[in-house]
């Protein structure tokens, strides 16, 4: 576990093998991608996401519950992924029941290489990318090869 620097030992000075928390969330930064899709069903978003999740450590998954997911409403699908870490295993094949829209968030070299992973699986239409400072926004159209 990370010591802040409140934990520190006297002088300031942290234990060998200690990073202090702001360390640790810098790392996160670059690495996690958040992957939104939408106009689909809870199987193509299952799809999509054990896609990634052969390849890249799951960070958080949020998902409507079965009632949200029948309602007239518009439902997103959301999970954050982890591309420094993970199982990197060979991706499954996947099939998708309609085009899926997927809006992936994160570091310019991060939201690459789920593009990438998504590329080796599914058909990809890159429709807009957003660049800022030190994130970007890549929205795609996924579509069963």
């Amino acid at each position: 576990m990370a010591r802040t620097s409140r934990d520190a030992l006297p002088g300031g000075i942290l234990e060998a093998g200690q990073e202090e928390m702001s360390d640790v969330y810098d790392l996160h930064i670059d690495t996690d991608v958040t992957v939104q899709l939408s106009d689909c069903c809870r199987e193509d978003a299952q799809a999509v996401f054990e896609v990634l999740d052969h390849t890249y450590r799951l960070e958080d998954m949020g998902a409507p519950g079965p009632a949200a997911a029948t309602a007239p409403a518009a439902t997103v699908w959301m999970a954050t992924f982890d591309t420094a870490g993970g199982r990197h295993e060979p991706t499954p094949p996947a099939h998708l029941t309609g085009p899926v829209g997927a809006t992936l968030t994160g570091g310019y070299h991060a939201v690459d290489e789920v593009e990438k992973v998504l590329a080796r699986t599914f058909d990809i239409q890159s429709l807009q990318s957003v660049s800022g400072d030190q994130e970007t926004e890549a929205r795609l159209l996924l579509a069963t090869r």
